[in-house]
């Protein structure tokens, strides 16, 4: 029918994810409400449990954030104020501010050209007697390639968009998960996660996640109030099975834009990095990459820019003092990077739309 308008189609869609689960997810809140345990408890310790199983390590702590994760592993692992952070500039603002919230200083090292995550020579070359620790990015979902550091340097992954990408959750000596809502597992809110080998460290992140508290009314350092709700610990119990179905899902619908961009002049498209999580669909656009996302918004298209200004450029780490041009493959990469609309739920109508779109704005160029 002449002007009907079709549906928009949103970068994620949380509602047709969570339709299906809805009787579940409504028994885990009546469960959490009947036991009157809002705060940590057997739904916390039971998610842990799961979580680490389903991720192959010894250890998960359950904590407030993925930001807070990040902080809690970097205290744990020992930085403090005046040691130096090696990390990627181009990545979620949360990465350098944990650091600074530290009173540390985060030192970058550029990405590689075709991954974007931390380039592992960069970061190497980066490392000074202040450095305490590195922290590589798994961006996109994409495996950060290993580190091999020097001794007494701790690796901490920040896997915010990761979760369930193969090998990152026992790289290093630990890594930080984000259950932001859109994440690969999202919580219904925040909350976020800590896992690691080392029974010391995880024993020292159950501690500060709870004002260093080592029995009741005993506090053995200061900590904060970091703590994971049992509501959310419940009700990611339930989304937890269907993450490795869900990857596959946003797996496939990834390599159809592939082939269906392959042919397409000036645009750069993801690698299908074995074991990726595929928290994003991201490609590159060469020139006329704003062009393009409002061309696509014009067709209720939604898309979204991850990062449209690297972190040393951000007015809040001004005082870092670093310049434009100090990490180009990153500053090019925040020009170019749209990331368009990819999940589960994504139907071959809605996605074929998305792929046409795009092709007729660069046949039209």
């Amino acid at each position: 029918m002449l002007g009907v308008v079709p549906p928009a189609v949103p970068l994620v869609d949380l509602g047709a994810l969570h339709a299906p689960l809805a009787a579940q997810l409504d028994a885990a809140w009546h469960r959490v409400r009947s036991s009157e345990r809002y705060v940590l408890g057997e739904e916390v310790a039971a998610f842990e449990a799961e979580a680490a199983h389903a991720l192959g390590v010894e250890h998960a702590v359950g904590v407030s954030s993925g930001s807070d994760a990040l902080l809690l592993a970097l205290v744990a692992a020992g930085v403090g104020p005046g040691d130096e952070v090696v990390t990627s500039p181009l990545s979620f603002f949360a990465t350098a501010g944990s650091i600074l919230r530290l009173g540390a200083r985060p030192v970058f090292a550029d990405v590689a050209p075709r991954t974007l995550t931390l380039d592992p020579a960069r970061a190497l070359g980066a490392v000074t007697g202040r450095t305490r620790a590195i922290v590589p990015v798994h961006l996109f979902g994409v495996p950060s390639a290993a580190l091999e550091p020097p001794a007494g340097l701790a690796v901490i992954g920040d896997a915010a968009q990761a979760f369930g990408a193969a090998g990152v959750a026992r790289a290093g000596l630990a890594t930080t998960y984000s259950f932001f809502p859109s994440k690969p597992l999202g919580g219904f809110g925040d909350g976020g996660l800590v896992v690691t080998a080392s029974e010391a460290l995880a024993a020292r992140v159950r501690r500060l996640r709870q004002h260093g508290v080592s029995a009741k009314h005993q506090h053995e350092e200061l900590g904060g109030n970091h703590r994971l709700d049992a509501l959310q610990a419940a009700l990611l119990r339930v989304k937890l099975p269907h993450v490795g179905v869900w990857r596959e899902a946003r797996a496939e619908r990834a390599r159809r834009y592939n082939v269906a961009f392959a042919d397409l002049p000036g645009f750069e498209l993801p690698l299908d990095v074995p074991g990726a999580a595929w928290a994003l669909y991201t490609l590159r656009v060469a020139s006329g990459r704003d062009t393009l996302r409002a061309w696509l918004s014009s067709l209720e298209i939604e898309t979204a820019l991850h990062y449209p200004v690297p972190l040393h450029l951000q007015p809040a780490l001004a005082q870092l003092g670093y310049r434009p041009g100090a990490f180009p493959e990153a500053e090019r990469a925040s020009r170019e990077v749209l990331s368009l609309p990819l999940h589960p739920s994504l139907s071959d109508a809605a996605q074929a739309r998305v792929i046409e779109a795009v092709r007729r704005w660069a046949r039209a160029r």
